[in-house]
């Protein structure tokens, strides 16, 4: 790790960033996750059978709008005009899992790493919401950052 924790003053007081004198780049972060389940529970979401109807529909719209809330959910993230907001959900059944993929991009002073972020992990949980009354023991797991670009720390592949 290097470099300062920008989130924090002198004196150590969390403060929001202040990004006015950074360049208007494009800005593009892809974060993903997965909810782990029962393959039973996992066939009931892929056919269309929970009682709480659309699994992955719902999820992606929750993902939506998650990506969208994110300033209201964590303090110091700055409210951002997001341009693009893909919230992808996919039956994995050799890992019987569902897994989450969100693209968020804005044209800024700031990146979206937390907005893609914020998208995987509603859209998990809306996942788990739904079919917690069949399959307590889910897991939500492995959710993190793997593409972002833009701005000064430019261009980040996770391995």
């Amino acid at each position: 790790m290097t470099g300062k924790l920008t989130h924090f003053d002198a004196s150590g007081a969390a403060q929001m960033v202040d990004v006015s004198a950074k360049d208007i780049t494009h800005r593009t972060a892809t974060a993903k996750g997965h909810v782990v389940m029962a393959a039973e529970t996992l066939a009931m979401i892929a056919k269309g059978t929970a009682k709480k109807g659309d699994v992955l529909g719902v999820a992606r719209l929750a993902g939506i709008m998650a990506a969208k809330k994110t300033a209201d959910l964590i303090p110091l993230c700055h409210p951002l005009p997001l341009t693009k907001v893909t919230v992808d959900l996919s039956v994995n059944d050799a890992n019987s899992a569902v897994d989450i993929e969100a693209t968020v991009k804005t044209t800024g002073q700031t990146g979206v790493e937390m907005e893609a972020l914020t998208a995987v992990n509603i859209a998990a949980l809306t996942v788990y919401d739904m079919v917690k009354a069949v399959d307590k023991d889910m897991r939500i797991t492995d959710i993190r950052v793997t593409f972002k670009d833009g701005g000064k720390s430019g261009h980040y592949e996770a391995p």
